[in-house]
């Protein structure tokens, strides 16, 4: 008989909950409620709430809709969007994580601070992600995103440099990008970091490889636009090579190996909990 495990560990961060939370506190109402894009990136969750009555917008529906309540998710918005909504008179449902909203300050406070002095502001984090969008808007967009070390050679080492991270990145990583401007970076100038990554976040990581490495079989459960997925599931699979992407458990269609005796099932912050047990069900359903 195969033994199923569900990772306590995985599923949905505190901010994620925050927001479904507060969209089907709106939709109780019955009253229409949009969302300024996906509010998690997970597709069968965002449809779930489409049934309760959730609309999905972007920020082009966004500029014209008017007289309406929309809900922030947890990724957060640049000021643009407040301004937006203040002159549509929309009413704003802000369920951006709180993690994310104190980074948005700190780097709104960092750049009015320096802008005299032309700090150059980088951000560790994914181009075009939501919440890199809103944490560059705190800065006039004037804020450098750095993916890679290999971005580095945009920036002027002879200027004073100020790096912050989106709060999803990996602490290696960030690791990294601090030492490769460490040893560049003119000693004339000043180099400022700050660790503003989320730790709720980061412990997945060494949580999820210590589950994978505990089974013979893992199947990693998560949306195909959840870059914090697609890290999670890479480190997974480094744990324990048999581990297995799907976004939903209809994917899953033979039969396990034989051998096979313990499988896990573990997810990104954006993989809800039912799904992981839909996951399971359908596991031993198949190898039963």
């Amino acid at each position: 008989m195969i033994k199923v495990e569900i990772d306590k560990g995985s599923g949905f961060c505190f901010g994620v909950v925050n927001a479904i939370k507060s969209a089907e506190k709106e939709l109780d109402s019955k009253e229409i409620l949009y969302c300024l894009g996906d509010i998690v990136h997970n597709s069968l969750e965002v449809a779930r709430l489409k049934e309760l009555g959730l609309h999905t917008i972007d920020h082009e529906q966004f500029r014209f809709l008017k007289d309406k309540k929309v809900l922030l998710r947890a990724h957060g918005e640049p000021p643009s969007t407040y301004l937006t909504a203040e002159k549509n008179n929309i009413t704003i449902i802000d369920a951006t994580c709180p993690v994310v909203l104190r980074l948005q300050q700190k780097i709104h406070k960092c750049y009015q601070e320096t802008r005299h002095n032309q700090t150059q502001l980088v951000i560790y984090g994914k181009k075009g992600h939501a919440e890199v969008n809103g944490l560059v808007g705190q800065t006039d967009g004037n804020a450098i995103v750095i993916e890679k070390t290999e971005d580095l050679d945009r920036l002027d080492f002879d200027r004073d440099i100020a790096l912050f991270s989106q709060t999803t990145k990996p602490l290696d990583g960030f690791q990294d990008i601090m030492e490769a401007i460490q040893k560049r970076i003119s000693g004339k100038v000043n180099f400022h970091f700050y660790d503003t990554i989320c730790r709720q976040v980061a412990n997945r990581l060494p949580n999820v490889k210590a589950f994978a490495s505990r089974h013979d079989w893992i199947y990693f459960v998560a949306g195909e636009k959840s870059s914090n997925g697609r890290m999670l599931f890479e480190e997974c699979k480094k744990a324990n090579p048999h581990t297995v992407f799907i976004s939903d458990a209809q994917e899953i269609t033979e039969l396990l190996p034989d051998g096979v005796e313990t499988v896990g099932v573990c997810g990104a912050t954006s993989t809800p909990t039912w799904l992981m047990e839909k996951v399971a069900m359908r596991i031993k359903e198949l190898n039963s």
